[in-house]
């Protein structure tokens, strides 16, 4: 059992997260998995559950932790997975929302079974919204205000996200707590050596990894790659993973086969690899510590979270991006360069200009690392069990003035305490016309 300051807790807690979840292969299944885990390392936390998301027909083995299945196409079980928590042993539950996980969705929300999950849960319930779009269809906004005045708190893994749903969706700011897309703790070394791992020491790498599917926009990088060739020719563009399952069931390797044709067709098949696969997090870690620009071509300007660019920023990376929202926030302050949608001519140039000036490269990979690794799961997973531990204690999960959407920790109340006292302490002094000690601490020196 793991235990945190037994003067102020009552007891550790158990933790049921409500999310997809390996060896369901989606980007929300290995981001509940990753946090769980981080989750369950922090202190204060005992234990962890999951109630796994079944695609339509899809099954699976899954590990011991899960204790529950939805059916995603059958819209009473997530009734059913609330009254079976209801049951259990479980202090507070994380539902992990997608709209496509919790209902039914073609271009706006035509069914909400979060809805229905939360009509029947009786147990605290802290929502991570993966997807807030702006202006949202009223389908939209109603699962969405629903589902924050059925939460006790929700997260926004953006700021700017937090801030729609104070704008678009008018949800009180109070409930909405900012934690940020998580990662490994990676060193950015070793770069030489796995390039010659992988055959490519010769090679100058330009990166994207993750489920493909059309969205990810790849065929501009390699349309651009034309263009990088001509000024340098050493230059291979590694796409690494396996085609989006839910894609596969319906459209087979299409996206794959278009991209090779159109590299065949403007002649750089050599320039471009297909790494085809699922990636466990070692070999994605490997493969971008071995990537010398990474690139997200998204066409999607609303996305809001990307796990891949997260990985990108904690390993230390030069990156180029389109300006998705995710992309803006993350990549501004000169951690990254952003290129035009679609338009392979804005990529090509942006990539050139990082590999022609080797300083500004080093500069990016400086800034992008230390902006990265504050996005590590051991602080991650802090901050969440903290927001959890709070939630299940009844305690506002934010400031109520001042900073919006930041998380209450226990050391940032002892901080404001020990601020308060030294200001109290030095009116009192002026006021009886004595002067403060120049040994006393103050807020900057304590």
């Amino acid at each position: 059992m793991r235990s945190g300051n037994t003067k102020t807790r009552e007891k550790d807690i158990t933790v049921a997260f409500v999310s997809s979840y390996p060896p369901r292969q989606c980007g929300i299944a290995t981001f509940t998995r990753d946090l769980a885990q981080a989750v369950c390392k922090a202190p204060g936390i005992k234990d962890f559950k999951v109630v796994a998301i079944n695609e339509p027909g899809g099954l699976h083995r899954y590990p011991r932790e899960v204790i529950f299945r939805i059916d995603q196409g059958r819209p009473e079980t997530y009734a059913e997975a609330a009254e079976f928590l209801n049951k259990q042993q479980i202090d507070v539950v994380s539902v992990q929302h997608e709209f496509g996980r919790f209902g039914v969705w073609d271009q706006y929300l035509r069914e909400d079974y979060l809805a229905l999950f939360l009509d029947h849960i009786r147990k605290p319930v802290v929502t991570t919204l993966h997807t807030i779009l702006p202006h949202p269809h009223p389908s939209v906004r109603a699962a969405i205000r629903n589902a924050a005045d059925k939460s006790q708190a929700v997260v926004a893994m953006v700021k700017v996200g937090a801030l729609m749903l104070v704008e678009d969706y008018g949800v009180p700011a109070e409930k909405i707590v900012y934690i940020p897309h998580g990662m490994p703790e990676i060193q950015p070394s070793g770069r030489r050596r796995l390039k010659a791992q992988l055959g490519v020491s010769d090679r100058t790498i330009i990166l994207t990894f993750g489920l493909l599917s059309p969205g990810k926009g790849l065929e501009y990088v390699i349309q651009a790659l034309p263009m990088i060739i001509k000024k340098h020719p050493d230059v291979l563009y590694l796409i690494v993973g396996e085609t989006h399952p839910d894609l596969r069931r319906t459209l087979g390797e299409s996206y794959r086969n278009q991209l090779q044709k159109l590299a065949e067709d403007l002649g750089v098949s050599k320039h471009v690899a297909f790494v085809n696969h699922y990636l466990e997090q070692k070999e994605i870690v490997d493969y971008l510590l071995a990537a010398d620009v990474y690139v997200t071509p998204y066409l999607d300007r609303n996305q809001i979270t990307s796990g891949t660019l997260t990985y990108a920023l904690g390993s230390g990376k030069a990156i180029v991006s389109t300006p998705y929202i995710h992309a803006t926030e993350a990549l501004a302050e000169h951690r990254g360069i952003l290129a035009e949608f679609r338009s392979a001519e804005s990529l090509a140039n942006a990539i050139n200009y990082i590999l022609d000036h080797p300083e500004e490269k080093a500069e990016l990979e400086r800034r992008a690392y230390e902006y990265g690794k504050e996005m590590a799961w051991p602080k991650v997973g802090r901050d969440f069990a903290i927001l959890l531990r709070r939630v299940v204690e009844g305690k506002n999960p934010t400031y109520l003035t001042g900073d919006p959407f930041r998380l209450v920790r226990e050391e940032d109340v002892d901080e404001q305490k020990i601020a308060s006292e030294a200001i109290s302490d030095a009116n009192k002094a002026e006021e009886e016309g004595f002067e403060p000690s120049s040994e006393a601490s103050t807020p900057e020196t304590a």
